[in-house]
């Protein structure tokens, strides 16, 4: 069973940075593409990037775009969310997820999640 544990939630304010990790268990985390999701309060769960398995290539939603960055470090099974300029609307539960399938901003293509951790920007 692979496990998925984000943290570095925080407060934060608005135009400050933070970055997310997530750990995950087990010895094929090359094996998984990972991505990135948000939920905001009274919001359904979107995507916000994912990065391919080598960490080659990677993705993002637009409104996020130029702003996170996705990394990975397979050493280390880690996947690192970068977050720069940070507004008031970036507030949410963050989530990574795992997938042996292809990169994919559906929810439905993912395997695995964590549990979430919780980033709140003030103005």
């Amino acid at each position: 069973q692979v496990q998925l544990v984000e943290s570095g939630g925080a407060l934060v304010q608005a135009g400050g940075s933070l970055r997310l990790s997530c750990a995950v268990s087990g010895r094929t985390f090359s094996t998984y593409n990972m991505g990135w999701f948000r939920q905001a309060p009274g919001k359904e769960r979107e995507f916000v990037g994912a990065i391919r398995r080598s960490g080659g290539s990677t993705y993002y939603a637009d409104s996020v775009k130029g702003r996170f960055t996705i990394s990975r470090d397979n050493a280390k099974n880690t996947v690192y969310l970068q977050m720069n300029s940070l507004k008031p609307e970036d507030t949410a539960v963050y989530y990574c997820a795992a997938t042996r399938g292809v990169v994919t901003q559906g929810q439905r293509g993912y395997d695995y999640w964590g549990q979430g951790t919780q980033v709140t920007v003030s103005s």
